[in-house]
């Protein structure tokens, strides 16, 4: 695939098929990924592919915990947990996520009830002692220690899709990292990046639809002219 249509068509695929992605295909995947730049080319991260059904039960839990929370803020028109959300209009949606529960327990479920049973789950950890968080002393939610992961946890997604192979990157379970991290037995000095969900999908996404370059980039400063067409 060239390298444009890859960037252009790699979408978030949750739905897939009854068809396991073998390991020499998750090996190939990662073979690739791990060309991705790092600060200091420390390449900070590890990877667990999870396998076991009962600790896979365990973290489609722990998922679902988070996830109805998730959609009850999303209902009171707020994006979940962002660092300036109004802290006790956050706990007043939070409350009512059993019902968001029970709405998801009356149907089928999607792909947060059938977590466990997404053919591939790679666990990403980010290990601090090779990151530089520059931003670490800041007065804010610090950011720059993902740079040197999350290029990696991307580049799974575009080896993936060479593959004939969807998938979506998830960061629910990081709200219960403590157990995550005893569930999987991850020492301390790792975080919990990421969890990327792959399988093979009935159809990958071929046109993705974004914000023009000139609704997100200015010249000179914040507020300056947009950059580039708006159309």
């Amino acid at each position: 695939m060239e390298l444009i249509d890859a960037l252009r068509s790699t979408g978030a695929v949750r739905d897939y098929i009854a068809e396991p992605v073998t390991d020499d295909v998750v090996e190939r995947i990662l073979d690739t990924a791990r060309f991705a730049p790092s600060g200091g080319n420390r390449q900070g991260w590890r990877v667990i592919v999870v396998k076991d059904r009962a600790i896979r039960g365990r973290l489609r839990d722990i998922y679902l915990d988070n996830w109805y929370e998730y959609l009850a803020q999303t209902a009171a028109g707020l994006t979940p947990w962002t660092p300036v959300n109004d802290r006790d209009a956050e706990a007043a949606a939070v409350q009512h996520a059993d019902e968001m529960r029970a709405a998801a327990e009356a149907g089928p479920g999607g792909f947060a009830e059938h977590f466990d049973e997404v053919p591939v789950l790679l666990v990403v950890l980010a290990d601090q002692r090779h990151l530089a968080t520059v931003d670490r002393d800041l007065d804010r939610c610090s950011l720059a220690g993902g740079a040197s992961i999350y290029p990696f946890v991307w580049s799974i997604l575009l080896a993936a899709h060479e593959e004939g192979v969807g998938g979506v990157v998830t960061t629910m379970v990081i709200r219960s990292e403590p157990e995550v991290k005893g569930l999987l037995g991850i020492p301390d000095g790792l975080a919990v990046a990421a969890v990327v969900a792959l399988g093979r999908a009935d159809r990958l996404p071929r046109k993705l639809t974004r914000s023009p370059v000139a609704a997100f980039t200015s010249v000179d400063r914040y507020d300056g002219e947009p950059f580039g067409s708006t159309s």
